[in-house]
């Protein structure tokens, strides 16, 4: 079966007429609001909380942010961003709560260093698997969207994206740009091996605030959850010890200059001196 993302750019594909049938579909408003509510979940999250919804839509899921009673940590405030003007005007018009967006994710996250508590996703980082000319590569359109989400959470703020990938191979692009963003990632399949399975890519940023975990590791996120199989790929890349890089040799100095730069530091540019030792002076 055809993928619209494999042919279309979002923006392109969800016109006016399809944005007002997929929002008024009762079979996607059930299937959103499930996944809303499993992200929801996997956040876990204890107080009202200002949530980035990335790719919101028409605001399907943010009204379920909205919704959320007191005794379940909400309700939430939220702000969506969505590449689809046609999307966003349906979503005007159904007086959703939360401020919107108009904005291509592939371009990074345009806000502010630590604004959001967390961020939510549904159905929408696959399209970024699709570049949108010969110009810009998936790699660098997931890159510049994971760079900017984690710049925008406070540290130790979750992320949690459902997406539909096409393959292992796209899976893996897709959680390999989040862990070199910096996040701590992980993998959750709900109804594995069905044609309903649905996959979630959750996330930290910086030092994570579940217990019991370090460096990111999202494995206790997810204890003792049924259905569920977790394919944490920083904990399957974890070195024994040999290897690891020398500090203050070339490549541990390139890593730093990688950090700031996603942290929107200015840095120098890496040439054929850097890490090189000085002469002693006399």
């Amino acid at each position: 079966m055809s993928r619209p993302e494999d042919t279309l750019l979002a923006d392109v594909h969800y016109d006016d007429v399809e944005a007002r049938k997929y929002t008024t579909s009762s079979r996607i408003q059930n299937i959103q609001a499930s996944m809303t509510r499993r992200a929801l979940e996997l956040l876990d999250l204890k107080t009202p909380s200002l949530i980035l919804d990335v790719g919101c839509g028409s605001g399907l899921s943010g009204e379920i942010l909205s919704d959320i009673p007191p005794e379940e940590g909400g309700p939430h405030i939220w702000i969506g961003m969505d590449i689809s003007p046609s999307m966003l005007d349906v979503a005007l018009q159904r007086d959703v709560e939360g401020d919107l967006f108009l904005a291509d994710i592939g371009q990074g996250v345009p806000f502010r260093a630590g604004t959001f508590d967390a961020a939510i996703s549904i159905s929408a980082i696959q399209w970024l698997c699709n570049a949108e000319s010969s110009e810009t590569s998936p790699q660098q359109r997931l890159a510049r969207f994971f760079g900017g989400l984690y710049q925008s959470l406070k540290r130790g703020g979750r992320a949690v994206c459902q997406f539909y990938p096409k393959n292992d191979v796209q899976k893996q692009m897709i959680t390999s740009a989040a862990v070199k963003a910096g996040f701590g990632a992980g993998m959750l399949e709900d109804d594995p091996d069905t044609k309903n399975v649905k996959v979630y890519l959750v996330l930290t940023a910086g030092q994570s605030a579940v217990a019991n975990t370090k460096s990111g590791d999202i494995t206790g996120v997810v204890e003792n959850m049924e259905g569920v199989d977790v394919v944490d790929n920083r904990r399957q890349g974890r070195s024994s010890g040999k290897g690891e890089i020398k500090k203050g040799s070339k490549q541990w100095i390139i890593k730093k200059k990688e950090q700031m730069e996603r942290k929107g530091k200015v840095v120098k540019a890496t040439s054929k001196y850097t890490g090189r030792k000085r002469r002693i002076a006399f």
